[in-house]
């Protein structure tokens, strides 16, 4: 093996995908065998499949997803030790000039061996093939050709690992859009001017084992591309809780950039009490496009709904997020409220968000409160409104309807 063709071989050690990976694997080794096509199967029941394709030839039979019954294939053959893994003539070797495969997938040459996975069962072949013959084939193509699917092995375990995983949390997120298997907790935001209820942020729970955390859940369903129906469906959930909470001024609602942008938001609200909405988005969310954004929240904020920002002090994005959006409410995050009785910097850093907050005609509500100090610290801040443990935890329904009749003063 050249001394670059292994430093590129060296490289597919590097972060990107599997599949890329493979890809890449596939591309170096037909060029060091100067073939025209190079592929990965895998034997799905009585199939070979074609998974992956590095194909320079205009012959659309040889492509990802494209199928041929197994015991007519090169493939079958050499797994079963009845064909050679060389081949320098198809059209004068006995078995292969009389296989239809031949003609169809145009083969001249062929190299090609078994892949075979850590447990002892054979995944496919790794095989490469040009149109013309070549009689320069020879032992050493196959040793170094021998030596490929060992680096795929490990790829190709870790992609059938990877996609069990996606299978079965696609599978099961399907399942709790399915069987709405969404639980909606609410967390009290409490008023330190006024000493009364502000209202409650809408918290999505997903009791199913094995336990996930909800943004667990929810990435998870953004990369499966069924984030938009999961997250419609905890705000539907929502909406359909609202009549209860007659003495709170509002309900926040957690929404993602993506789902305001196409329009799914603006149609899940299309019958709700939009005055009574608070809409929080968070700064790990980017937003590409302002003047899109913009445009996309127009309607809803013409009918009542307004704009918090959330996580705000965590990163440089939600300082963006306020000025392009005219946020009417900074939520701070609990990385700058916690301790901020004892810790001087963060005390300043708050004070100055506060004054900004103020002159731009926005409140303020500071997360992940926890105890007694904190909220002292705050009211000497001006903060309007404080979240977190020692204000009251997350709850479903019932018990947050109590706390409702039940609200603490400081």
């Amino acid at each position: 093996m050249n001394e670059t063709l292994g430093n590129h071989l060296f490289d597919l050690k590097d972060d990107t995908s599997i599949d890329s990976k493979l890809s890449k694997l596939l591309s170096l080794v037909r060029k060091h065998l100067n073939m025209e096509v190079a592929f990965i199967s895998q034997f799905i029941e009585n199939e070979r499949v074609f998974k992956f394709v590095d194909n320079q030839t205009s012959n659309t039979a040889v492509q990802v997803g494209n199928a041929d019954i197994m015991c007519e294939t090169y493939c079958q053959k050499i797994a079963d030790n009845k064909l050679s893994s060389v081949i320098k003539d198809t059209h004068t070797h006995p078995i292969t000039k009389v296989m239809p495969v031949t003609e169809r997938l145009n083969i001249g040459s062929y190299i090609g061996v078994p892949i075979i996975l850590s447990c002892g069962g054979v995944y496919g072949t790794f095989c490469c093939y040009k149109s013309d013959l070549d009689d320069s084939l020879n032992d050493r193509d196959l040793s170094f050709l021998r030596l490929i699917p060992e680096i795929a092995t490990e790829l190709i375990e870790k992609k059938i690992y990877s996609d069990m995983l996606h299978h079965d949390a696609k599978s099961a997120i399907q399942n709790v859009i399915e069987t709405n298997n969404i639980t909606t907790y609410f967390q009290p935001i409490f008023n330190l001017i006024t000493n009364k209820l502000s209202g409650y942020e809408a918290l999505s729970r997903f009791f199913i084992e094995p336990y996930k955390t909800p943004d667990i859940w929810f990435k998870e369903a953004s990369e499966l591309c069924l984030g938009e129906s999961l997250e419609m469906l905890a705000i539907k959930n929502t909406l359909s809780c609202m009549h209860k909470f007659n003495d709170a001024p509002y309900i926040a609602i957690n929404t993602s950039p993506q789902h305001i942008l196409t329009g799914a938001l603006a149609k899940t609200l299309q019958h709700a009490d939009c005055s009574r909405i608070i809409l929080e988005v968070t700064e790990h969310s980017p937003i590409l496009d302002y003047q899109a954004m913009r445009d996309a929240l127009k309607p809803l904020r013409d009918r009542g709904v307004k704009l918090a920002i959330d996580d705000v002090g965590a990163g440089f994005s939600s300082f963006q997020h306020i000025l392009e959006l005219e946020a009417d409410i900074i939520k701070l995050d609990i990385s700058l409220t916690q301790n901020i009785n004892k810790d001087r910097r963060k005390f300043l850093l708050a004070k100055a968000l506060c004054g900004f907050a103020k002159a731009i005609n926005c409140s303020i509500v500071a997360e992940g409160i926890e105890t007694q100090e904190e909220i002292t610290a705050l009211r000497k801040l001006g903060v309007d409104n404080a979240q977190g443990y020692f204000i009251g935890r997350p709850a479903a329904i019932d018990d947050a309807l109590i706390y409702q009749t039940h609200i603490l003063s400081y």
